[in-house]
Formats: C-alpha cells, structure tokens, sequence
C-alpha cells in the first residue's frame, strides 16, 4: 500500500510530466540567442550518469548513462544515445530533436557530425562536462571552440511559469518524503531504514531521489554537525538529534527540505540554543528575498549566527532547480560569491542555516526551497517549520 501524503495526492497525480511546445520552444531560441552573442556556429551539449542538465532542459529525455546534443539554428537537432536499448525511450520522450544511437563511442560519433556540418570552419560552444580526453579529438576536428557553461547557467536561473509549477511538485513531494519519516521512524530505526521511509513516499507518484542526506547523533554526547551525505546502520535512540536535508525529484525538478528532530523527547538545552538561533537566520534571511536584494545583504543577515558565538558548515543560502546556482552565500564566514549579484523575480533558492558549535560537534539544520516574487518570496514547502520530535 502506497504512502499516500495527506491534501496532496491529488496535485501529484494531476502534475504534468511534459513541458509544453511552447515552453521547449522558449528555451531554444534562449540557447540560439546565446550562441549568437558568443558568434557560435554549432553547440555540442554533453550530460553523463542520470544528470540531464542542458541535454534534458532542450530535449525531456532524462539521461541515463550518456548522451550529446547537437544544435545549429536552422538544422535538425540530434540526439546521441549511448545504449542502443535506451533509444525507444528517448523517441518516446524528446521533443522536436532527430533520436539516433551514438555508437560504440559517443563522443567520437557527435565530433564526426560537427565535421559533416563544416565544423573545421566554424567556432564551436560546449555545454557540460565533456571529457578531457576527448578535447584533442575536438580541437582537430573544428576551427576553434568555447565553453558555454556560464551562459547556460544564467538561463536556467529565472523560471518560467511551467518550471515553477514542477517544482511546487519537488517541493510536495519532499513535504510528504519528511511526513513519512516522521510518522514512521521508531527507536531501533538506522539511518539506513530512514531514507527507505522517505523513498516510499514519493516512488509510488513518479517521483525520483535527487538527495536525502540525513544523520543521527546523541544530544548528551554529539559527534555530527551536518547531515550525512551517505546513511550508517546507527540505529535511532532515545535522545538522538536527526538533521536532515531531503529533496524529492519531480523529472527533473526538486524541492529541498532540511530539518532537525528530537528523538523520543524535546531538544535539550544545547540544541535548543542552536536551533533558536537556526529559526533566527531564516527569518532574518527570508525576510529580505526580494528582487534587487543583493548577495552581499543576504550574507549580512546571515551574520546573527556568528554574533550568536557559533558558525555554520554548510551553505547558508543557495539558488536551486536547474543545478547548484547563484546566489551563494557561503557558511563560515567563507568569502561570498559575485556579492553584487542581484535576486530576480522567479529565482528560486534554498534559505538554510546549518548552525554549529564552534568546536563542530554539534548542528542542526532548517530551511526549504523559496520562489522569489514581485513583492518578496513565497515558500514553495507546506511542512511545519520549526524543530520536530519523531518517535
């Protein structure tokens, strides 16, 4: 029997799985725009080990071990596959764009079509992480070639209307991932068990693991300041610390939702101190998401946590939906990223004060995935804020 989250099943089976024509249009003539500004002739876009990135956002097929893209304005898109037995899928499921198997070697396969396009003549952009090893080859083969990574990312950083609404679904399906753990965690539980119960939530409704990084200490005695990235068999006790940050997957496009659990009990005094002043960041942070809010004032609301006489592992604020995106405010006092950069309407990022003890033995963690609006910033989460207590 599947776990159903409680005032959502129905928004989740109504979700679209498929962008619009319009929508897949308004991203390539984004892409060709680009390419025109750089004085681009061709793209090659290349994605690797299920992270679609540019490749997926162009065409709805979502990668599986390999595949690279071709793109010339005026000329059919190709679609390179690596597994000749993945090809149906991806005829089923990329738009507008010519599906055919890359060979037994990809990469070599999409350099020959550049070369058939009049690449030796031409200058051509790059998008992903295209393999060392194969820039000898593309440099023999074309008249010069630049990396387009940056532009990409900048387009991926304000959403459309469709892009919002997919990630409302990331966000509700995370939401449930966090209510099962909650409802079904019990001492004796591992953490190992513990992502089972979050995965069961949300596998029946399409959704997909991006990450659920989550760890368990003891209050008393703490040895673990930041959710662990891979899962232990330590097993729940009475007294323990949950830290989690979980983020649900809906084909593509994730929520992230990160929070600490007192275990059979309240937190005690200690952690009681960080997470007041964990809830204190978040506030002083979300208040100011608002177009025109720089970098540098998001990283100067974030410094109550260091006045408090503690300091954080993680990244206090991140943009989200699309990869690891600006802005970035760095925990730790660590130097901020590009402080001037300005939040737009339709950003989406991540508020998440990850307050630790100075001798790092001890943290907890909160926050969730914001959509910035015209007037400020709307949560895209419905789960409880604040410190929970499980079993």
């Amino acid at each position: 029997m599947r776990e159903e989250p409680a005032g959502t099943t129905g928004e989740i089976e109504e979700a679209r799985s498929r962008f619009s024509l319009a929508e897949m249009s308004r991203r390539r003539s984004q892409l060709e725009s680009q390419m025109d500004l750089a004085g681009v002739d061709q793209v090659l876009l290349y994605a690797a080990s299920r992270e679609g990135g540019a490749v997926q956002w162009l065409t709805q097929w979502r990668v599986t071990q390999e595949a690279a893209l071709l793109l010339a304005p005026g000329r059919d898109a190709v679609l390179l596959v690596e597994f000749a037995n993945h090809v149906p899928n991806a005829l089923a499921e990329a738009d507008d764009v010519d599906v055919r198997w890359g060979g037994e070697a990809l990469v070599q396969t999409a350099l020959g079509l550049l070369g058939a396009r009049g690449a030796a003549t031409q200058r051509i952009g790059i998008v992903g992480p295209l393999p060392a090893s194969y820039l000898a080859a593309l440099a023999s083969t074309v008249g010069s070639y630049c990396f387009l990574d940056d532009r990409y990312r900048e387009l991926r950083l304000v959403k459309s209307s469709e892009e919002v609404e997919w990630l409302r679904t990331g966000a509700l399906l995370s939401d449930a991932a966090v209510s099962s753990l909650v409802a079904h965690a019990d001492l004796g539980t591992s953490e190992v068990e513990l992502c089972a119960l979050l995965e069961r939530a949300y596998l029946p409704f399409g959704g997909t693991n991006h990450i659920h990084y989550l760890g368990t200490t003891s209050m008393e005695a703490p040895a673990l300041c930041v959710p662990r990235q891979w899962p232990t068999a330590r097993r729940l006790q009475h007294g323990d610390a949950l830290t989690c940050e979980v983020s649900a997957s809906w084909f593509g496009y994730p929520g992230q939702l990160l929070r600490t659990f007192a275990v059979g009990c309240e937190l005690n005094r200690a952690y009681r101190r960080l997470h007041d002043v964990a809830d204190a960041a978040f506030a002083a942070v979300a208040t100011r998401v608002a177009p025109g809010t720089t970098v540098a004032q998001l990283a100067e609301a974030a410094e109550l946590i260091e006045q408090a006489g503690f300091t954080t592992y993680d990244d206090v604020v991140h943009g989200f939906g699309g990869g690891y995106l600006p802005p970035l405010v760095p925990g730790g006092r660590r130097p901020g990223l590009r402080p001037e950069f300005e939040l737009q309407a339709g950003m989406t990022l991540v508020v998440q004060p990850n307050v630790v003890s100075l001798d790092g033995s001890a943290g907890v963690q909160t926050g969730e995935l914001l959509l910035v609006t015209k007037d400020g910033s709307e949560s895209l989460h419905r789960f409880p804020r604040g410190a929970g207590r499980i079993a």
